[in-house]
């Protein structure tokens, strides 16, 4: 930048500024401004033309007004003047009043965009900078038609200087976030990508922002930055601090790029297998320094090491491809969780959350219960109390719900009051999904009521009456418990309700007991009558003519309350229709027409849960690393009985994650709309002519294979949608729920998910959908319920298309849907003598199929552990003879046949090789498992 001489120190601006400062009031400040403004506009009327520096300073004055909160209707001429001026100063004053005082609108942009152009033409590296930072300033649409497709010119010319190439590459950023119709893909794009290459880093930071954001949208046009930025980001964690001199932060080679590097590579899935072996190395790198000893004592050298940590760890949670690193961040997080920086523990709790949801890093994650539960009680700031019990609902499955949820009780009675609610469904949640003792489960509830009544929403108390009305093994304990917590003084009114309820129904069961006889329940109940809200009264009363078909002997005393006449003459309406017809009812119907209107209540149809729904709903508009919440369930048996859990009695009609993914032993599903057409089609509920269906998109054959261990995870990102999946497989029976995610702030419209199979899997594989709705607003998530039957053994995949409209132009995305053979695995646990007896039996050679071949990943033996579980057969321990050997057994179900498997995976870690070798009673079963198997290591 030129240096400022003495003649541009502008005395009659710094005296008017003084002058400004001095005045007593306001009244005095408003009269010297007056008096300079009519100054000023004197001297630009006046006959004798300004010199540069006159029109320079009163510009200066008009400014400094403008700043001061005082409207500027005048001198925007000549401030464009200034533009054409050939001294800096006095154009960088024009460019700066510009920037500031000047809107899209005005009638001098076509001006000032000509002096622009000038600027950009001249090929003066300073009155360049000063014309590009004023097009960021302005960033108007206007000047993104005027030189959208100038600046990608300017930035990829050879001859540009660096400090050029930094600003034409935040400008174009700029441009692009205001108007990103009107940056043009071309020819550059290939171009920019190279600056990743730059010897000034200044030029790679910008570069690196620029093409971040491009590429979020246009992922194919960038993907060999990938490459690229793992090259970078090698030599800069590999670089000692010396070697980076005017970069390093506190002993932090270039921390602000290496975050944004990082960025840049969560853009995109796991690179191909070089690639990924040099960033294995980077992120191995980045752990190891953040268990160094600090070179520095002072904070800003802790930010900047701890800022590329946690991207770093950002990038391994969201590849979720390799085991060693996902434990190690975890086990590195979990060291700061007793950090005395607050931020810090903040952070570590949010990041171990997302930790949870892989199923790599999940049991490592739950070694820090104690920690995050001694952190929900000693806490003292809020907001990391809650990411604790975010956390605690993360890491929660079979083995430790019991406990957790005790936990979070405890926490309750203190709790803020801002974040009652929300744990109070989480509660419901999660004693719902991992009771395997519905007791359990009943004083869980019942506790939640006692403890945050006021909490409590109508979800959760209709979830728990509907539970009990489907669990027969739970009628008779509920009735008795909600009994006894309605004898205390004071009962919250969620749990008279859910009393009343349970009574009404299930009072017979626990009548015999001389303490609980009929008119001691009708007594305890009606004592909370007159204390309760009028709905709480309506479902009272119901109660009450329930009683009478459940105990003759209290009819007389029941119709006198209901013959009352603060019954009978009740101001609400509800309440005294209700006192007519249930004493008219009592009065003139037989018992046979009585027990028949007032039979017990049947079974609930299978729904959604609507708690986690509404735990979304609190949370605000869902984003797309909700998608991550849908975490590895541990067992195929949820809730731990072979019977369908009861589902809601809301009507809610989205899908939820908690949803009856238990109810898949019932009925088969019913189809969501009409059969399906003859095109080898599956129906499409949505569009009687549905468009062409796009080719499977880049990267979806990785992400299928990735998802042959696992059921839950992101199956498909894009700078627009992202598709996560939640799934559950039980026998020939699975549901599987997809979340589309719409990453943009702009509404899809006509959004259309359609199944696609072909005849044979058709024939052999049943898919039924629910609709979505077709308009999916910016930021939010839809759900949509898949159930799914085994009818036979199948080789294909169904492919999920989504068409919809996004800005007006039409997408259509294609992917493969996970649904492979093995996830019918039922596993079989064997005794040695067992295994080898029925491997025998399996002798024929077109009963087995063997696969040798070299290993992709490094050969870990809890990894390989996991992954046979995850594929779906039980690993039998001290099977086979060689304790290397790794030994499976299981059953695919299908409606059609059981077929039993055995799997025996044979490891050289000398040669980097497997031998697999499956034995099944049908040949084409043993191929396909051993093509899935073959890919997963």
């Amino acid at each position: 930048m030129p240096a400022v001489s003495k003649g541009d120190g502008m005395r009659g601006l710094a005296v008017f500024i003084s002058d400004i400062r001095n005045c007593k009031s306001k009244e005095a400040e408003i009269k010297r401004i007056n008096k300079e403004l009519a100054n000023i506009r004197s001297k630009f009327k006046g006959d004798r033309a300004l010199d540069g520096y006159s029109k320079k300073k009163y510009v200066c004055k008009l400014l400094f007004i403008f700043l001061l909160g005082h409207d500027i209707d005048f001198g925007h001429m000549e401030a464009v003047n200034l533009l054409s001026s050939n001294r800096y100063t006095e154009k960088q004053i024009g460019y700066l009043f510009i920037s500031v005082l000047v809107n899209s609108n005005s009638e001098l942009i076509r001006l000032i965009n000509n002096a622009i152009k000038n600027d950009l033409a001249s090929r003066n590296p300073t009155f360049m900078g000063l014309a590009l930072h004023c097009i960021a300033n302005v960033g108007s649409r206007e000047m993104a038609e005027a030189f959208a497709g100038e600046i990608p010119k300017i930035l990829v010319a050879g001859d540009t200087m660096d400090s050029v190439k930094q600003s034409a590459a935040l400008c174009l950023l700029r441009l692009y976030r205001t108007s990103p119709d009107l940056v043009p893909m071309g020819d550059w794009t290939s171009r920019v990508v190279h600056l990743l290459n730059d010897q000034h880093l200044g030029v790679v930071t910008a570069a690196t922002s620029l093409i971040t954001t491009l590429a979020q949208k246009n992922p194919e046009e960038f993907k060999t930055s990938v490459s690229l930025a793992v090259s970078r980001l090698s030599r800069i964690v590999t670089s000692a601090s010396t070697d980076l001199q005017d970069y390093t932060y506190y002993f932090v080679p270039a921390p602000w790029l290496s975050v944004k590097l990082l960025r840049l590579l969560q853009c995109y899935p796991p690179p191909d297998p070089a690639v990924r072996g040099r960033l294995t190395e980077c992120l191995e790198a980045i752990l190891n320094k953040a268990q160094e000893p600090p070179k520095s004592k002072k904070v800003q050298h802790s930010n900047a090491k701890n800022a590329v940590l946690f991207e770093a760890i950002s990038l391994v949670i969201h590849h979720d491809s390799e085991p060693n690193l996902l434990v190690r961040a975890c086990n590195q997080l979990g060291q700061f969780l007793q950090h005395r920086e607050t931020n810090l523990r903040y952070l570590a709790l949010e990041s171990m959350c997302t930790l949870a949801s892989s199923e790599f890093s999940h049991e490592a994650v739950k070694t820090h219960i104690e920690t995050v539960i001694n952190a929900l009680k000693t806490e003292r700031d809020v907001s990391v109390r809650q990411r604790a019990v975010d956390l605690l609902y993360a890491m929660c499955d079979r083995s430790n719900a019991q406990q957790i949820v005790a936990e979070m009780l405890s926490y309750l009675e203190t709790a803020d009051y801002s974040i009652r609610e929300e744990i109070v469904l989480k509660v419901a949640i999660l004693a719902e999904k991992y009771a395997v003792d519905y007791t359990w489960y009943v004083d869980t509830i019942l506790n939640l009521i006692r403890v945050a009544g006021d909490y409590v929403s109508e979800e959760v108390w209709y979830r728990v009456t509907q539970i009990v009305i489907n669990r027969d093994d739970a009628q008779g304990y509920a009735a008795k418990t909600v009994f006894e917590a309605l004898q205390a003084p004071a009962c919250h009114e969620n749990l008279v309700k859910v009393g009343g309820y349970i009574l009404g129904e299930f009072g017979n069961l626990i009548a015999g007991d001389p303490r609980s006889s009929p008119l001691t329940q009708f007594h305890l109940l009606h004592s909370k009558f007159h204390l309760c809200s009028v709905p709480t009264r309506a479902l009272l009363l119901s109660t009450y003519i329930k009683f009478v078909n459940l105990f003759p002997e209290v009819k007389g005393t029941i119709q006198d309350v209901l013959r009352s006449d603060s019954q009978l003459k009740n101001a609400d309406v509800e309440l005294q229709q209700r006192a007519v017809e249930y004493l008219r009812l009592s009065t003139v119907a037989s018992t046979d027409i009585l027990a028949t209107v007032l039979e017990e209540m049947p079974p609930f149809p299978e729904r959604e849960s609507s708690i986690l729904a509404k735990l979304k709903k609190k949370k605000g508009p869902s984003t797309v690393t909700d998608l991550e919440e849908a975490k590895r369930e541990r067992s195929a048996d949820v809730n731990g009985g072979p019977e369908p859990a009861p589902a809601s009695t809301s009507t809610v009609s989205t899908p939820s994650p908690s949803a009856d993914l238990l109810g898949l032993g019932a009925a088969h599903p019913v189809p969501a709309g009409p059969p399906p057409s003859s095109g080898g089609l599956l129906v499409d509920v949505f569009s009687d002519s549905p468009s062409a269906v796009a080719p499977l998109a880049p990267g979806s054959e990785d992400n299928f294979a990735r998802f042959v261990c696992k059921n839950n995870g992101v199956l498909f990102e894009n700078q627009l949608l992202q598709i996560g999946l939640k799934s559950e497989f039980r026998q020939n029976l699975g549901r599987m729920f997809i979340f589309y995610g719409n990453k943009t702030s702009t509404q899809f419209l006509n959004f259309t998910p359609t199944l696609i199979c072909s005849d044979d899997l058709q024939a052999n594989l049943s898919l039924q959908t629910k609709p979505v709705d077709p308009t999916v607003d910016g930021g939010a998530q839809v759900q949509q319920a898949v159930n799914i039957e085994c009818v036979s053994d199948f080789t294909e995949a169904p492919v999920l298309n989504i068409q919809f409209r996004y800005g007006g132009t039409f997408q259509n995305v294609s992917v493969k849907l996970p649904i492979t053979l093995n996830k019918f695995f039922q596993p079989t646990e064997m005794a040695s003598q067992d295994f080898f007896q029925r491997w025998k039996q399996l002798s024929n050679p077109q009963q087995e199929v063997q696969s040798i071949f070299k290993a992709k990943h490094p050969m870990d033996t809890e990894v390989t552990k996991a992954k046979i579980i995850g594929f779906g057969s039980a690993l039998l321990e001290e099977v086979d003879p060689n304790p290397a050997n790794f030994v499976g057994a299981g059953i695919i179900h299908t409606r059609t046949a059981q077929i039993g498997c055995l799997l025996r995976l044979e490891p050289n870690l000398q040669a980097q090789m497997y031998r697999l070798t499956l034995r099944t009673s049908r040949e084409t079963v043993s191929q396909r498992l051993c093509e899935l198997l073959s890919e997963q290591f």
